[in-house]
């Protein structure tokens, strides 16, 4: 089983960026103990702060690969194109936030994205991405 984590902007910046939001734990670090978690799944990772290079990557995945996790971080709440491109696409996309975007600012309660992904899961920390490849395996 081949499954992709899409990140998108900003979240390089985990384990820096606001901790008391999004953790003190590096995305690196985490997907290190995805990998151990996960024996099995042959993981990918990718990051990007382009929309562009998010829809690339969902491209060419997008028909190869048995599930997708995607975090586009705020593109979520602004991107048409990232939601055309999840909908172009075969592979299934699960939708994860770190953050609960229901207790942020309204802007955040819209997802474009959502209604193209098979689900979301949100507000559970980094424990979403293990619960949506969890969910690829056992789904």
């Amino acid at each position: 089983m081949k499954i992709i984590i899409i990140n998108g902007p900003n979240l390089n910046l985990l384990g820096q960026r606001e901790p008391t939001i999004y953790g003190q734990k590096t995305f690196e670090a985490f997907f290190e103990f995805l990998q151990m978690e996960f024996p099995g799944v042959t993981l990918h990772y990718f990051q990007s702060n382009y929309e562009g290079e998010i829809i690339d990557k969902l491209h060419e995945v997008g028909f190869t690969y048995n599930g997708i996790v995607l975090n586009s971080g705020a593109y979520t709440h602004t991107s048409i194109a990232i939601a055309d491109a999840i909908g172009a696409i075969e592979t299934p996309v699960i939708e994860v936030h770190i953050s609960n975007v229901y207790a942020r600012e309204k802007f955040r309660h819209h997802s474009f994205s959502a209604p193209k992904c098979i689900g979301s899961i949100i507000g559970l920390g980094l424990k979403g991405y293990e619960l949506a490849i969890d969910y690829f395996l056992k789904g």
